[in-house]
């Protein structure tokens, strides 16, 4: 589907109350000149796929870390996504301990082309001795069940679970958030706004329709309130107040050079390793 066509802007982010916050005033009607858009609500592990295999929705959120399999066909934008600092995936076993704990051990993770999976493998080469072992991908909201029931001895997750991982009587064994920023000093990307580069709309106005978007959230949060809930996979109030506090920041209305910087820093890495394709670093600018 494409906008000429249908003179809508067909777009996919998640229902995460970061995303439906910063989107909610474009998907209502609020932003002037914009399109309207036709909205997809996906897990990122849904898009990332998508993307790659260059289907979906013009616009898309994703991953940072799956951008090297995309950007030929889709840009970047500077604005939309989530990128900041003490806001990292966290490692949760059922009992404290350190790294060394995890070697030969089953780690579950939400998707194996996502930022969160792509800053464990990167802290595992550094803080594990032998590495892990094996690797199991499940849904996000499955994960710490299973850790807590014994099914996995550790589990990698995101977002919402910073602020509800001890009801379920689990124990922080890395906030990898914190480690990249001693690691670097750079901020933690996490999920990225890519557009189709042949779109015949140009991406500075995308840009400039997200920014009027955010403003909005800003300028009315309470405008948004009722959308986000709708959307919040029944997280209470009070954590998808926490969620946007934390993932929406000056980084979502642009990247800057450290956000271009972080994710340079990020991807460059984890293709000198092996663990992303070989890519053109430029591309994450064109």
């Amino acid at each position: 589907m494409s906008i000429t066509s249908s003179k809508t802007l067909p777009i996919a982010f998640s229902p995460c109350p970061n995303d439906t916050f910063i989107f909610h005033a474009w998907a209502h009607g609020l932003v002037p000149g914009a399109p309207p858009l036709d909205v997809t609500y996906a897990d990122i592990d849904i898009t990332n796929h998508l993307a790659a295999r260059r289907e979906g929705p013009d616009v898309m959120k994703i991953s940072y870390a799956a951008l090297p399999w995309v950007l030929e066909d889709y840009r970047l934008l500077p604005c939309g996504g989530a990128l900041g600092r003490g806001c990292g995936p966290l490692v949760l076993a059922k009992e404290a301990a350190d790294a060394s704990s995890l070697s030969g051990k089953r780690v579950a993770v939400p998707s194996e082309r996502s930022t969160a999976y792509l800053l464990f493998r990167l802290w595992a080469a550094q803080q594990v001795p032998g590495g892990v072992g094996e690797i199991v991908v499940m849904p996000f909201h499955e994960i710490m069940p299973a850790v807590r029931d014994g099914k996995i001895d550790a589990g990698l997750v995101i977002h919402e679970a910073r602020f509800t991982y001890q009801q379920y009587g689990l124990q922080m064994l890395q906030d990898l958030g914190s480690w990249w920023e001693a690691d670097t000093g750079l901020p933690i990307p996490l999920g990225a706004i890519i557009a189709r580069r042949s779109l015949p709309i140009n991406a500075e106005t995308i840009s400039g329709w997200i920014r009027a978007s955010l403003d909005y959230a800003w300028e009315h949060p309470e405008a948004s309130a009722a959308y986000v809930m709708e959307h919040a996979q029944e997280l209470s109030v009070d954590v998808a107040k926490s969620h946007i506090e934390l993932y929406v920041n000056a980084f979502s209305r642009d990247l800057g050079e450290d956000g271009y910087g972080a994710i340079e820093a990020l991807l460059g890495r984890a293709a000198e390793q092996g663990l992303v394709p070989a890519f053109d670093l430029g591309l994450l600018r064109a």
